[in-house]
Formats: C-alpha cells, structure tokens, sequence
C-alpha cells in the first residue's frame, strides 16, 4: 500500500511513523465531516429572522430551531464512542455522515416550523456522532512525532466552524435563501460519506456490545443531558425557576443525572465510561475544553447581538465583522503546531488563556461608538488565543490515554466543550439582563441627583418634535429613555467581557497545576486497529 508522511523533510523516517496514504485521505474526510456538524451550530443563528418568515412561526418557535439542534447533538457525542467501538468506526461514521445529509434535506424541504424542529433534532443527533471520532482517530492512527501537524488541524476546525457559522449562514440566507443554508451540506455529504465507508480501517466492530447495550443508561443519558441543555437555553427566556417549565425539567435532570451515574459506574459496559476522568490530565483538559466552550460559544454570540442590537447591523455586516476572529485563528494554527512541538503545553496553555484574558479586558471598554476598528484587536487576539489554548489541550487530555479508552474520553473531551457552550451563554444572558436592569436603575439615580441637567437634556430634545405640538415632552421622553436603555446595555456588555476576563484569567493559575506530560515517544501511538 501507498504510504506517505505528514512532514516531509530530509532524511528518513522510521517506518512506524509512514501513514498509510489511504489512512491520510480518509481522516482528511472525517475531519470535514465534523467541520460541517459543527458549523450548523451556529450556521442558522445569525439568519434566524429569516426562517422565522419562511414557516411563518413564533419568535418562540423559532428559537427551538438552534435549541433541539443542541439538545440532541449533546445527547449524541457522549454516546458516540460506545455506538463506533460496537459498529466500527467505518460503519458508525458512514451512517453518521449519509444521516446528517438526509436530515439536512429535510430541513430544507421543511413547510411548517414543526417539521423543521423535528429534521434539525435529527440532524443534530445523527451530525453529533462526527465530531468525537475524529479527535479519537488522530490520537489513534497518528504517532506522537504528527501531533504537531494533526492537533493544530482538528483545533482549527473545533473552534473555526462555529466561529465562521454566522458569517456563512448570513451570507448564504442574504444571497439565496435560508433554504441554502440547509442545501449546502448535501455535496459535501455525500462526498464524505462515500469516502468514510471506502476509505476507513482503523478498527474493527465488537458486536457484542450491541447484545449488552444499556438502554435503561441511554434513557437517563439522554433525560439528564437533554434536560440540562433545555434548563440552559431556555432560562433567561423563562426567568428560571419561576417558570413551572423549568422547575419541571430540572427535576428530570437531576433524577436523569443520579440513574446515568448509577449506571455509568456500576455497570462492566456503561453507555460512557467516566473512568477516563482518573487521569489527572484528562480531567484538567476536560475542565480547560469546559471553559473554552464559554469563551468559544460566548462570544459567537455576544459580538453579534452587540453589533445587531447597539449598532444595527444585518446579518452579512456582522458576519463580515466576525470574520476577523476567523483569519486570525487560520494564520494561528500552524504557529501553534509548531510551538506544540518545541514548547511546555503547560505554558502554551498560560500564554493563550493570558492572551483571551487580555482580548476581553480591552472590549469591556466598549461603548456604543465601537465599530469594526475598535473590535479588531480584541477579535485577533481571541482567534489566536484559541489555537494557542486549544492544541496543547487537546494534547494534553488526549494524549496520554491508552488507545482502548480514546473513543468514550473523546465523546466526555466533546461534550465538556458544548457543555461549557451552553452554561457560558446561560451565564452571559443571565448576566446581561440583571447588570442592563441595574445600570437602568442607576442611570435613572443619577438624571434624579442632576434635575438641571436632566430638564436641559429633556428641552433640548423636546425642541426636535416641536412640530408635534403637545406631544413634543412625550417623545422626548421617550427618545431619552431609549437612549438611557441602549447605554444600560452597553455597560451591561462591559461587565460580561470583564467577568470573562476573570475565568481567563484564573486558568492561567490553574494550568500550573497539570502534570508534565511525557515526551512522545517516535511510533508511539500509530497505526492503531
């Protein structure tokens, strides 16, 4: 067979660490699956408004569009190591790949916005399974002397696909019509399909586990997870435990949690086998992986509703704004590859959470005046910084575990980052309403404690409807009172950057607590079946 080596250099190679071409070509394919599940995360979120007119649905119904996409892929990616172990990586893959183009199509044949819930969850489910396989496959086919190639290239797509998802999605739906953003997986699909049954051999089934599989686990799996996502999401919206609704599911989330951790520990074949968290740096990189979903998924999400709210933007202007972030993780990856391999991931790790530290302290300076220029250095300095933290931590949780536990550890190593996604952007909405209604409260004291300045403000404005009539004190009021809300606001954004400065900056402390990994050791680790 074909071989090939991923850094070609002079001189030669021992033959442990040629991969096979066909092995290269193959993960090459299942690495563009997960970029495709990835990104229809957030490929619909900046084009929303327009699903919402197509299906003629609720501002309330179409936010289930992006919440059941969440709530089934999470159940799916802890589940994903158990199903590729039983079915094989070739086969589990394929079908993952060949479902999510299906289930795409049906989105985009989607006439009522019940149907298009039903395809996305689907479509979530089944895309979940990608994303794991791939971060198990490079730490099994791929020795050590490659992870400076290989982390950098699952790293970039990680955290670059739902970085850009807004900027595709806003173009796609601006350009054609939300059906596309739907319509844009099935080539591709097809494609990666083809080639992950052709291409694979990196295992072989073990159908017995099929004979023995947990459904008991997989019903309190799916309630305790899916419960949690719900909880998360729908929160804010809610206003918590106020809302029966949220009462309810965090009853089945807590009795879902106590029987999936009953069963995951006391079974001898549990759905997801937690014991990989013995492994100090496993759980170190889990908790890291964690809080990168908040800085990941946080600010996907905050620079848009900034942008859309404060400075009116559409969705293909923010998604031209958030492109910087994008670029600067692009040119990061191989910087980073190359300092993985000569640098401690201990301080690779400080110098990234430091540098996202940084970018965040700089944007809770933010006014209402902050335009492209004013985000640039923040953004640069975020894309950067997630090359920077997200190659060594994936090394360092990955790649110390023996080959037999990698595929049920890549599923928690995932669901730690969605999780953390999904607690960051609770938090931050949470926090975004209670800080704005505060700053209102405290702007409306200080128009109390200055009455002169406040009736001049009201007079001057006044004067503009003068035309009005008897009017004219109403508008006024009116216009100031916006404007007192929209400047609440924007200090509300202020406190969410500073507050993620400090969970940055806090893991730069915390990464000095992680064990040295060891030195790879040339072969180690390839070639796996």
């Amino acid at each position: 067979m074909a071989t090939a080596t991923l850094n070609p250099g002079a001189g030669a190679k021992p033959a442990e660490d040629a991969i096979p071409l066909r092995r290269i070509f193959a993960f090459m394919a299942m690495v563009f699956g997960m970029f495709m599940a990835i990104l229809d995360i957030q490929i619909v979120s900046a084009s929303l408004a327009e699903i919402q007119a197509g299906l003629s649905a609720s501002s309330d119904e179409v936010a289930w569009v992006q919440t059941a996409y969440l709530i089934a892929e999470v159940i799916m990616i802890p589940l994903s190591g158990y199903l590729s172990r039983a079915l094989s990586t070739r086969v589990f893959f394929s079908i993952a790949a060949a479902g999510f183009t299906i289930a795409s199509v049906l989105c985009a044949q989607a006439t009522s916005i019940n149907e298009m819930i039903l395809w996305r969850a689907v479509q979530g489910f089944i895309g979940g399974g990608m994303i794991p396989g791939v971060f198990a496959a490079a730490f099994t086919i791929f020795p050590p002397s490659k992870r400076p190639i290989i982390s950098p290239l699952i790293g970039l797509v990680a955290t670059l696909a739902p970085t850009i998802g807004p900027t595709v999605g806003g173009y796609l739906s601006h350009a054609f019509s939300w059906h596309w953003l739907f319509l844009v997986n099935v080539v591709p699909g097809i494609g990666v399909t083809i080639a992950a049954w052709t291409l694979i051999d990196f295992d072989k089934p073990d159908h017995s586990l099929i004979k023995r599989f947990d459904w008991l686990g997989l019903a309190a799996m799916a309630a305790f997870l899916g419960s949690l996502e719900y909880v998360l999401e729908e929160g804010t919206r809610l206003d918590w435990f106020q809302s029966h609704e949220i009462v309810f599911f965090s009853i089945v989330m807590v009795t879902g949690a106590v029987l999936f951790f009953w069963r995951a520990l006391t079974r001898d074949d549990p759905l997801v086998d937690l014991y990989a968290f013995r492994n100090r740096n496993f759980a170190f990189g889990s908790l890291f992986s964690f809080t990168m979903g908040i800085g990941l998924y946080g600010l996907t999400y905050l620079y848009p509703v900034y942008l859309g709210r404060i400075r009116g933007y559409d969705a293909l202007m923010i998604g031209e704004t958030m492109f910087v972030t994008g670029l600067a993780m692009f040119f990061t990856a191989p910087i980073a590859g190359r300092l993985s391999a000569k640098l401690d991931p201990r301080i690779m790790m400080m110098i990234g959470f430091g540098g996202f530290a940084v970018g965040t302290w700089w944007a809770s300076f933010i006014t209402s005046d902050w335009d492209f220029y004013e985000l640039l250095v923040p953004q640069i300095l975020r894309g950067c910084s997630l090359m920077l933290c997200m190659v060594p931590i994936n090394n360092v949780a990955l790649g110390s575990l023996p080959p037999q536990q990698l595929k049920n550890a890549s599923g928690l190593y995932n669901l730690t980052r969605n999780l953390g996604g999904a607690v960051g952007l609770a938090v931050i909405n949470t926090m975004l309403n209670t800080r704005t209604d505060l700053h209102i409260t405290r702007l409306h004291e200080m128009v109390v404690a200055g009455r002169g300045v406040a009736e001049e403000a009201i007079a001057n404005t006044a004067q503009r409807f003068i035309d009005y009539g008897d009017a004219a004190q109403t508008m006024a009021l009116a216009l100031i009172n916006q404007r007192v809300h929209k400047q609440a606001l924007v200090m509300a954004f202020g406190d969410v950057f500073l507050g993620l400065t400090a969970i940055f900056g806090s893991l730069v402390l915390m990464s000095l607590f992680l064990s040295k990994p060891p030195k790879p050791v040339a072969g180690a680790g390839g070639g796996g079946h």
